[in-house]
């Protein structure tokens, strides 16, 4: 299953992705890098929650920080 996720996370670096954190926060940036903890590197992220943009810039995300990744759809 570690192949499989690595792979999806590969596959999707420099695409734009969505985040759901363990702070009720949302968070969508660029995929940059990540690890074996799911530690990811975000370029141009915003914090969207709450009904408003902050621009967050390029971030490090704790990987136990976050719940859900929600990656971009696969071009057909």
């Amino acid at each position: 299953m570690g192949d499989e996720i690595s792979t999806l996370m590969n596959n999707n670096k420099n695409k734009v992705i969505l985040l759901r954190l363990r702070n009720n926060k949302t968070v969508r940036g660029n995929l940059q890098d990540f690890d074996i903890h799911m530690n990811l590197t975000l370029n141009d992220a915003e914090d969207i929650s709450d009904n408003k943009t902050t621009k967050l810039g390029t971030i490090l995300l704790r990987g136990d920080n976050i719940l859900a990744v929600s990656l971009p759809d696969e071009e057909s």
